[in-house]
This record gives structure tokens, C-alpha cells and sequence, in this order.
């Protein structure tokens, strides 16, 4: 992440008690009576000590809990925050988010105006009647963290389009949250974070996977219930997304590095070219040969 912003930049609302954070702001004073105006956004690491009570907000917001425990106050209801869990809240909203010490908050946030956001909220489930927000759990968490990610490179990019952009942004947002909703009950907690560590270390030591049974036995997961999490809430299988990382890194040695086929093959620690060939061509329906033309 980006180092945060000195504490004298940020707006009011924006909470202090962070240890890392990335942030965008668009309009802080947007039009009210536009149909839709993103406002800000970002992704922030809560501190131990992190809560946020307030009795008003200037804005609408949504937020994604990555990472990490907590909980939110709403109205006078109380959630259990896991990862998964997104929740919503607007203008003279009373809320409370705390932050569970000994497991520290991950979560993004965007924060919008406009005579259409109360129906979009509505829409995504996140709201019970006029007013009354709500907490929902989902699934393939990581295609709304994607969508987070695409806010802040958006912004980042800037432009004449952005503002466009990042409107249809929190529309696609707001669509994908009610689809990835989980009927009540049915909470992604403890199985999404088990998903979670088992990408994450797919991502950290793919170089050196070769199986989802390897996977599995380092992430005190049996293989079956692996391939489970990931049909749960990846969009590809558990050794479809090892295979996919690997041959993304493979792409990268060959068009970066300018390495050979057999030099790529040694260096993923495949039995030959042949069975990398095979592999490469299962992900990309072409040959590396033909990604480097004349370097085979």
C-alpha cells in the first residue's frame, strides 16, 4: 500500500487510527441533486484501537471487510464484522464500526451522492426499508475487492472520464454485491478467510507449487475441501488458479526476461519443455512458442 497521508490532508471523517491506507478523493462537495456522484474512496488496515462512532455522515457509504473481525452498531443493531461482510450507511445514520484487537480490520470503503443512491443501496439488499441499512455476507469476495482496486486505479488515472468512470463503477458495484449476496444465515466467515489464506499462499509460493495436494497440506486443509472453498467462492478451481498464476509468471519471464521455452520450463521446475508447453497452452489455448516467435 501506498504510505498514508499526513493526517492534515485528510478530511474529517476520514479515520486517523489506521496503520496503512490508499485513498482517492473526487468531490468533497459533490451535487446532491445529481443521480449519482462518487465522492471518495479507499481501503484502509484498522489499528488495534479502532472505532469510529458517529451520530451523522455527510455521504452514503458501502464498505467490504477483507480482512480481519470486528463488529458494527447500526441503529442499535449489532453485526459480527468477518470477511465477506459488507454493510452500508447514509446521512444521520447512527453507527458504530470497532475493531477487534487481537484480529486488525482490512476493509474499503466508498462513499457517494445522489438522488439514486438510496435506491442502488436498496437494490444491492443493503438496506431493509427507507433508511434502514443493514449488514449482508457474499461470496467471491474477491471480485468486489477487484472492483475496490479498479475505484483506486481509476481515480489514480485521473482524466476527463473519470468521474463517468467511477459512476458506473458504484453501479456495477451495487449490481454485483446483490448478486454475490448469501441468503441470511448462510455467513461466509470462517470459510472465505480459510479461502483466502490458501490464495494467498497460492499467490506467495506458486513458483514452487506443483499440486493442489501440496496446497492443501500446507494450508491444514484436506485437497476435497479445498476444491470446495474455491468452487464456493472462486471462479475457477483450485488448480485452474495455480495453474493460471504460473503461467501468468511464465508469460512474464518470456516477454520480460526474453528466457526460452526450456529456460522458463527449468526455472517452474517442469519435468521438461513439453509438459510446460502442454500446461501453458491449457491456460493461454496457444503454445509459448508462438507468445515468443523464433526464441523456442
Amino acid at each position: 500500500m501506498k504510505e498514508q497521508q499526513p493526517p492534515d490532508v485528510l478530511p474529517e471523517f476520514v479515520s486517523r487510527q489506521v496503520t496503512e491506507s490508499r485513498h482517492f478523493f473526487l468531490n468533497l462537495t459533490p451535487n446532491r441533486r445529481a443521480g449519482l456522484e462518487v465522492v471518495c474512496g479507499g481501503v484502509e488496515r484498522m489499528r488495534p484501537d479502532y472505532v469510529v462512532d458517529r451520530t451523522d455522515f455527510p455521504y452514503f457509504a458501502i464498505e467490504l471487510v477483507a480482512e480481519g473481525e470486528g463488529t458494527l452498531t447500526i441503529d442499535g443493531r449489532q453485526y459480527p464484522l468477518t470477511p465477506g461482510v459488507v454493510f452500508a450507511y447514509g446521512p444521520r445514520t447512527l453507527h458504530t464500526i470497532r475493531n477487534r484487537p487481537d484480529h486488525d480490520m482490512r476493509k474499503y470503503y466508498l462513499d457517494f451522492v445522489g438522488t439514486r443512491a438510496a435506491g442502488l443501496l436498496s437494490e444491492a439488499g443493503l438496506t431493509e426499508g427507507p433508511g434502514q441499512f443493514q449488514a449482508v455476507s457474499v461470496s467471491a469476495v474477491h471480485e468486489l475487492t477487484e472492483l475496490f482496486e479498479m475505484f483506486l486505479r481509476s481515480a489514480d488515472h485521473g482524466g476527463p472520464q473519470v468521474n463517468s468512470i467511477l459512476e458506473s463503477l458504484a453501479q456495477l458495484l451495487t449490481l454485483k454485491i446483490a448478486q454475490l449476496r448469501l441468503p441470511e444465515g448462510r455467513a461466509a466467515s470462517k470459510s472465505y478467510a480459510t479461502y483466502e489464506r490458501a490464495r494467498n499462499h497460492i499467490d506467495e509460493a506458486f513458483v514452487r507449487l506443483h499440486t493442489i495436494e501440496q496446497v492443501a497440506d500446507e494450508c491444514d486443509v484436506t485437497p476435497v475441501h479445498l476444491s470446495r472453498l474455491f468452487g464456493r467462492f472462486s471462479d475457477c478451481g483450485a488448480y485452474e488458479y495455480l495453474l493460471r498464476r504460473r503461467m501468468n509468471h511464465a508469460a512474464g519471464l518470456m516477454m520480460s526476461e526474453g528466457l526460452l521455452v526450456k529456460e522458463v520450463a527449468q526455472r517452474l521446475d517442469f519435468r521438461d519443455a513439453y509438459q510446460f508447453s502442454r500446461a501453458f497452452k491449457r491456460v493461454y489455448g496457444i503454445p509459448p512458442s508462438q507468445l515468443v516467435t523464433g526464441r523456442e
